[in-house]
């Protein structure tokens, strides 16, 4: 069996609570028939509604997860044969026969073993050179694979912050496909690498799902190495965690949340809003405090519409030592005035 979707670590994932807010967005949102995920992360939530609507949209500005998009919903046909025999070379890679590249030299021994990330690297460039002659969908579900498969042998906590310093790394990398989604003539799938504010002036669904980031935690910061690896541009590394330039830097992880959150709803044009919240606000940690305070939330979604809210109780994924007393997870789901 190949990876799921959910099949990778990453910091505010809903997996353990999707099922959740599916049950509570069909209970609430009957008259609903298209959905845009717009702060999509690990297509999690996108993937729950799959099956339901016919008319998705899914955005997240970095570029890992729009090429995971691609691959786990792309509508265009692939050959399937061509995946599997470039799969079967991948596996047959012996990390002695091959030159040190970008990957082993940069990250070998900290992120990776020294080994696995001669293989690495080696993928990625053989894919590089050969996307000529696959299709982009092909191209994507084997780029999407490489990081499903080099995510659950990364040396780390769970994102690229920072490596695991005193240890032996083991070689545990091993190459596996994930499992797209089969394309369909009813689908229409519209993905997009967008800020949210920029696509909400110019989209329409019945539903927008809203989960922003909320703490300090740059996302592009977090996962830079997926990044680099993903548009393997090659750039010059900073730091002990290797990281290049800043880029894709979100508003919402400044103190200019509250302004960016309020105009977003502002501009959405659709029939219920459902925004996700994590109460991290009193955190310890103050990178994981949350830069907007629930009333905060309140008080825009109100002017927009009639609010619900629901609550569970929820341990989100945390890579560090903040301890949360309480945590939960609240949702929101607004019936917009006129929508």
């Amino acid at each position: 069996m190949g990876f799921k979707i959910n099949n990778r670590r990453y910091t505010g994932s809903k997996s353990k609570i999707v099922d959740w807010i599916s049950g509570l967005v069909s209970e609430n949102c009957k008259d609903a028939n298209s959905l845009c995920d717009i702060f999509a992360g690990t297509g999690i939530v996108a993937n729950a509604f799959f099956d339901r609507y016919d008319s998705l949209i899914i955005n997240d500005f970095l570029y890992s997860n729009e090429i995971i998009y691609n691959a786990f919903f792309g509508q265009e046909k692939y050959d399937e044969d061509k995946v599997f025999d470039l799969c079967k070379k991948y596996k047959r890679l012996n990390a002695e026969d091959l030159e040190e590249n970008y990957v082993s030299q940069n990250y070998g021994n900290k992120f990776f073993s020294q080994n696995d990330a001669r293989k690495i690297g080696c993928i990625r460039e053989d894919l590089e050179i050969n996307k000529n002659d696959m299709s982009k969908r092909e191209f994507d579900i084997l780029l999407a694979s490489l990081i499903y498969s080099f995510d659950k042998c990364a040396n780390t906590v769970g994102h690229y912050e920072a490596y695991i310093k005193n240890g032996t790394i083991s070689d545990t990398f091993k190459f596996d496909l994930i499992e797209p989604a089969v394309p369909s003539d009813k689908k229409y799938i519209q993905i997009y690498r967008e800020d949210a504010n920029l696509l909400a002036k110019r989209i329409t669904a019945d539903i927008v799902y809203i989960d922003p980031p909320y703490s300090s935690r740059q996302y592009s910061r977090f996962y830079h190495l997926i990044e680099t690896i993903v548009k393997w541009d090659r750039p010059e590394l900073f730091g002990a965690a290797l990281k290049p330039e800043p880029e894709n830097m979100s508003e919402y992880c400044t103190v200019s949340a509250i302004k960016a959150f309020r105009e977003l709803i502002s501009d959405l044009k659709c029939k219920y809003a459902v925004v996700s919240y994590n109460n991290t606000y009193s955190s310890k940690s103050k990178s994981s405090e949350n830069k907007m305070k629930l009333e905060d939330i309140e008080n825009i979604l109100n002017k927009k519409g009639i609010v619900k809210k629901f609550s569970i109780k929820h341990q989100a994924f945390n890579a560090g030592k903040t301890d949360f007393n309480n945590h939960q997870e609240i949702l929101f789901i607004t019936k917009v005035k006129n929508g």
